[in-house]
This record gives C-alpha cells, sequence and structure tokens, in this order.
C-alpha cells in the first residue's frame, strides 16, 4: 500500500470534505479570457471568467489574495468575504490549497500597487493537487530533474516557461513564413523498410502484422523528393525523426527537425532563402538580429560569410583534403599528427566522407561563432547530393553553421537515377565492410526518381538545436520538453 507524506494525507483528506459541497474535478468550466487576455482589459470590465492553478496565496480575515497561472501569464484575484459569501469565504480558506485549480467570474481593477486583479464575484473549485508544489524547485539547480519533472519545471520556472514559448511562436512563423511563399505541408511515414534520408546509424523494430524489420525514419528526405517527382514542387514537413547514435549537449536520439525542398532551386537559392526565413523570423520574435550565445554575441545580420570544407579544415589542422584524398592517406595522417577523433565505428571502417565530417567536427568547428555557410563537401559524405559539374568530387552542398552548431544542412539535390544508384550501391559496400552509417540501396526510390525529376534543391533544420541557440540553453534537453530519461528504479 502506496504511503504518502504528511501534507499529501491533508489534502486528500481535504478531498473528501470537499465532495460534501462539490465535485473536486468538474467536467468543465467557461472561460471568456485567458490569463494573457485578462492582463490587457481596462479596469471596470465586468463578467470575466478565467481559470488557472494557483501558485500563491495570501488568506486573510476578511479578503484573501491568490495568484493564478498557466504558461503564459500570472493573473492576481482577490476574494473578500461580502463578495462571494461566508459559506464559499469559509471554504476557500480550509479546504483550497496552493496547486488547485479554480474558476473565478469578476471585475477587473488595478491595485494601489499597479497589479491588474479580478475581483471575484464568485468562484468554482476545478481540481485538487494531492501533491504540494515545491516552495522552490530543486530543479532550478538540478537540471535531471527538470527534465524528469518537466510539467513542475514548467508551473515553477519563469525561464523554462519563455523557452517553451519561444519554441511554439518560432514555429509557428516557421509555418507562416513557408506558407506564404507557396510551400505545402505534407506528411511521410516514419516508418519505413529502408533506413534512408541521411547518413546515420537507425533504429530497428519489427512489424508484427506485416513479420518484416522496419526503421525509425532518420529523416523524411526521400518521401519528400517522391512528392516533388507526383507533382509537389514546394514541400515541407515538421518530422520527428530518431538515429541510434551518441548523445551530447547538442545531440539527441529522437529529434524534430524541419525538411523542405523546392523545384527549380539550386543550393544558393536556399542559402539566400534561408538566410531571409531565419532573419525574418528572429527579427520577429527578438526584434533585434543580435543574440546572446554564453557570454557572447552572435550577429545574425546581412550576408553570411561563406567557406569551403577544405579552407576550414586546412585553418585549424594543416590538412589538405585535396592532398589527403582518400581513406588510407588521410587516416594516416590524423594518426601522424595525432589527432584523437570519437566514433562509436571504428575509425578504419569509416568511408572517406565521413572520416572528413568527423575531422571537421573535431579540428575546426568548436572555432565557429557568427554564422557561416560552409560549403564544398566531399561527394561521398552526401549520396543524395548533387555532384559539382566542374569538380565532380565535391557536392553541390551547404551547413549553415552558428557557434560551433550545424543549424541547417541543405544542397541541390542529385536528380540522375542512374548516378543515384552508383552512389547507393556505393554505400551498401561500404556498409558491408563495416560503416554503421552509410546508407542502404532503396531500388523504390530509385524506382520513383526514374519517373524523372526537375532541378531541385532541399535543407533540413533541426528545430531542436536553432531554438537552443536562439534560447542560450546549454543543453538540447533544455528544448525538448519530453526528453527521454532512464527509467527511475522506484519499488
Amino acid at each position: 500500500m502506496r504511503e504518502f507524506s504528511e501534507q499529501e494525507q491533508v489534502r486528500r483528506d481535504k478531498v473528501e470534505e470537499i465532495r460534501k459541497y462539490t465535485n473536486p474535478y468538474p467536467e468543465r468550466y467557461e472561460v471568456t479570457h485567458s490569463l494573457k487576455e485578462a492582463l490587457s482589459l481596462e479596469d471596470g470590465v465586468s463578467g470575466v471568467r478565467v481559470a488557472g492553478r494557483i501558485v500563491f496565496m495570501r488568506k486573510m480575515g476578511k479578503m484573501s489574495f491568490l495568484k493564478l497561472r498557466d504558461i503564459e501569464a500570472d493573473l492576481q484575484i482577490s476574494i473578500k468575504l461580502d463578495m462571494v459569501g461566508e459559506e464559499n469565504y469559509t471554504f476557500f480558506k480550509s479546504l483550497i490549497d496552493i496547486g488547485d485549480f479554480i474558476g473565478v467570474l469578476g471585475e477587473v481593477f488595478t491595485t494601489q500597487t499597479g497589479e491588474k486583479t479580478i475581483r471575484a464575484e464568485s468562484f468554482e473549485f476545478l481540481g485538487k493537487a494531492l501533491k504540494p508544489l515545491p516552495e522552490k524547485f530543486h530543479g532550478l539547480t538540478d537540471a535531471e530533474l527538470c527534465y524528469r519533472n518537466r510539467y513542475v519545471d514548467l508551473i515553477m520556472n519563469e525561464e523554462t516557461r519563455k523557452r517553451f514559448l519561444t519554441r511554439i511562436q518560432f514555429i509557428k512563423e516557421l509555418r507562416h513564413f513557408l506558407e506564404e511563399h507557396g510551400y505545402l505541408e505534407i506528411e511521410t511515414p516514419i516508418l519505413n523498410n529502408k533506413p534512408s534520408g541521411a547518413v546515420a546509424r537507425p533504429f530497428k523494430s519489427h512489424h508484427n502484422a506485416l513479420d518484416l524489420d522496419v526503421y525509425l525514419r532518420i529523416a523524411p528526405e526521400t518521401y519528400m523528393k517522391r512528392s516533388v517527382v507526383a507533382g509537389m514542387p514546394k514541400v515541407f514537413e515538421i518530422a520527428r525523426c530518431f538515429r541510434n547514435e551518441g548523445m551530447d549537449a547538442t545531440h539527441l536520439q529522437d529529434f524534430t527537425m524541419i525538411e523542405a525542398y523546392q523545384a527549380y532551386f539550386n543550393y544558393k537559392d536556399n542559402m539566400k532563402f534561408i538566410r531571409e526565413l531565419l532573419q525574418t523570423i528572429i527579427q520577429k520574435l527578438y526584434g533585434t538580429l543580435e543574440i546572446q550565445v554564453g557570454d557572447k554575441m552572435v550577429d545574425l545580420s546581412g550576408e553570411w560569410k561563406e567557406v569551403s570544407f577544405r579552407d576550414l579544415i586546412l585553418k585549424y589542422s594543416n590538412i589538405d583534403i585535396q592532398i589527403y584524398d582518400d581513406k588510407d592517406k588521410l587516416l594516416k595522417k590524423i594518426m601522424e599528427d595525432k589527432i584523437e577523433i570519437e566514433s562509436d565505428t571504428p575509425l578504419e571502417n569509416l568511408g572517406y566522407g565521413n572520416l572528413v565530417d568527423y575531422l571537421y567536427k573535431k579540428v575546426a568547428r568548436p572555432h565557429i561563432l557568427n554564422p557561416i555557410y560552409l560549403t564544398e563537401h566531399p561527394t561521398s559524405l552526401s549520396p543524395l547530393a548533387r555532384g559539382n559539374d566542374e569538380r565532380p568530387e565535391i557536392c553541390d552542398r551547404f551547413q549553415l553553421v552558428i557557434n560551433g552548431a550545424e543549424i541547417v544542412n541543405g544542397f541541390s539535390e542529385l536528380v540522375d537515377p542512374q548516378e543515384q544508384e552508383r552512389r547507393l550501391l556505393e554505400q551498401a559496400k561500404m556498409k558491408a565492410d563495416g560503416d554503421e552509417e552509410a546508407m542502404d540501396m532503396d531500388y523504390d526510390y530509385i524506382g520513383a526518381m526514374e519517373y524523372g525529376m526537375p532541378p531541385i534543391s532541399g535543407w533540413g533544420m533541426g528545430i531542436d538545436r536553432i531554438i537552443q541557440l536562439l534560447t542560450n540553453s546549454e543543453n538540447i534537453k533544455d528544448v525538448v520538453l519530453y526528453p527521454l530519461m532512464r527509467p527511475n528504479e522506484e519499488k
């Protein structure tokens, strides 16, 4: 049998007392204004009905004050004995606790201290909290408690509420910008026969009804491009994706990203488009294009610098990938220079492109602060990207990197089905040789390509990553509402 603290037991006893007066868990309450809306009303407006969780109470003889809260606002309520009646006032003082929900009908006024308040004419009890809210939530200093008990974190911590309101508003403005530019929002499968769409290690599951193994999608890319084949020239999806790889302050295995594709664009067009998109949204949200990251200021205004993969690696490692242009030579040079690269896959099993990428992430990416477009990636790192016409060893690709984090990845799409088949066969061979991040052959996608594809450019952006940047959050879990955690070992 469960045991409860003294405070919890008192609250449980109060539930039984409340039942003598009313249902402690009623089915509905009609509101006229949200708490935020009520704060903007003029004094004297009557008939206002609001509801929320009590987060503060000061009970006094004939007049009490309390504060209601939701994610958007706090609103003060005054309850007077002569307004609500002696029986209701006694009910309030004896049976209602911090954490409970109530609904209030009343008139707006402003106190002598300048606080907008609802003078209650009546109130209704809307739900008892059996657990007391902490006076000072431990999550203020214990990040794991915040992640495990996000509901309490949101109730108690204003900074948390601001972060998630920023996330909600960012996604709203993102959709608005794309729709204003003629994009259609579509949905693509989460369960796939092939782990396609990106170079990453997949999650594997089993479909009982069809008796076949399936993969959680790494990215929606190949289905998005199927949609362009089908006649949708501008498409996007805000997609939950899954990559069975490492976890750190900027990476999670399940995450939210947006991918967007436009027919007749190339990667240069999208570099300009993304800069306009992000500058428009950030200016609207913050009123400035300078944001604080750690103790530094990042300037997102103006044009963004373009730097080649080769030049950036050469600047920070003295390794020229045009000289060390195959896996064996590059791996030998990395070992000679004693560059320690961490990888779940043994370095000798990585393909050349993945090895170059790990080198860049180790030696160069941490030095980037203001936004840059990283270009001229090795083609073997980008099996779905269009090769450069003049230099086939590189592809027409870009990454937007800000403060050492990849925010956007995009390229001109490979639309030649014969070249795509050759590239995927090469990827499949690398996978057979031990590179777990290489892609599988996907003949269904090749078949779609063979019906004909126009020129296309697409891009993907990690929603969690950009919100982490904009809210100056130390860990990506800070901007994910309910991150996956190891279960508590509770009896």
